[in-house]
């Protein structure tokens, strides 16, 4: 198996299940209304902030994959569309699955040599690390949603 084809993978499993953690966002989101999606606990992020959140970065990194320039700025990443609905929250997980079975696609498609490279400038690091990166950023928020189902 290439390392992009094992990426890719990787990025599935945590959206649709098969880690080794045996936890993803596809099951434990699964029974989420969009009350508690939006529902504020104390300071912490909403779910529906936390899912838009790990989908902004995977939206980025994929439209770079896809030949598109690198727009993305962190100020904007918990900028979720206003989620008053059954319907809304269903638009933003549907989007976020479409979008994380794109990237990992798109994943498979790069050739290993690639990963090396620098991600669009220096600064951003080897496209290995952003990948990876997102990655972990998915399993990083995907507890901290964990816990706020449990929460509310």
């Amino acid at each position: 198996m290439h390392l992009t084809e094992d990426l890719a993978k990787h990025l599935r499993d945590v959206h649709f299940g098969g880690n080794w953690t045996t936890s993803n966002l596809k099951d434990n989101l699964k029974n989420v209304t969009w009350q508690q999606a939006t529902t504020k606990f104390r300071s912490f992020n909403t779910i529906a902030a936390l899912v838009f959140h790990i989908n902004y970065y995977i939206n980025a990194v994929q439209k770079v994959l896809a030949g598109e320039a690198l727009q993305a700025s962190d100020k904007y990443s918990f900028d979720v569309p206003p989620v008053n609905s059954e319907q809304d929250w269903n638009t933003l997980l549907e989007k976020t699955w479409a979008d994380a079975e794109n990237f990992a696609l798109l994943i498979e498609k790069l050739p290993d040599s690639i990963l090396s490279e620098n991600f669009t400038a220096e600064k951003y690091g080897s496209y290995y690390r952003n990948i990876q990166g997102i990655i972990e950023h998915t399993h990083y928020h995907l507890g901290q949603i964990a816990i706020l189902k449990q929460l509310l």
